[in-house]
């Protein structure tokens, strides 16, 4: 039953940035529209497609999840801050306690690490 439990939690909490970071290539240019729009630089797609996507991944898997989850906190919380402020907007406050959570989440796996199964079990413990 653990076992379940801990891929479940991995994979929930990953899909939502393997979805995002795979939605941002295929949509490449309306993500540099989108972040043009909150005054971010170009630059800024490529580094949110590799956390996104390659950390989604890290953490499905359990390869050095510690810092993938911790990573994917941060961003978590930064981008609550930079795209969800409109507190006027009650979608928006959903989205800013949302990212919070997930980074609570995420937070747990920094503590805990990936569990069993993982790459970083199989490597020799807590990575």
């Amino acid at each position: 039953m653990n076992t379940a439990l801990i891929l479940a939690a991995r994979l929930l909490m990953s899909q939502i940035f393997i979805i995002s970071g795979w939605s941002k290539v295929l949509g490449y240019k309306g993500t540099l529209a989108y972040f043009a729009s909150y005054g971010l630089p170009a630059v800024a797609v490529p580094l949110v497609i590799l956390i996104e996507l390659g950390g989604g991944i890290l953490l499905l898997f359990g390869i050095k999840a510690r810092w993938a989850a911790a990573v994917l906190a941060l961003f978590s919380i930064g981008s609550a801050l930079i795209a969800h402020t409109n507190f006027a907007d009650p979608n928006q406050v959903n989205n800013f306690m949302k990212n919070l959570a997930m980074a609570g989440g995420f937070l747990m796996f920094v503590r805990y690490g990936a569990g069993v199964p993982s790459v970083d079990e199989r490597a020799g413990g807590h990575r």
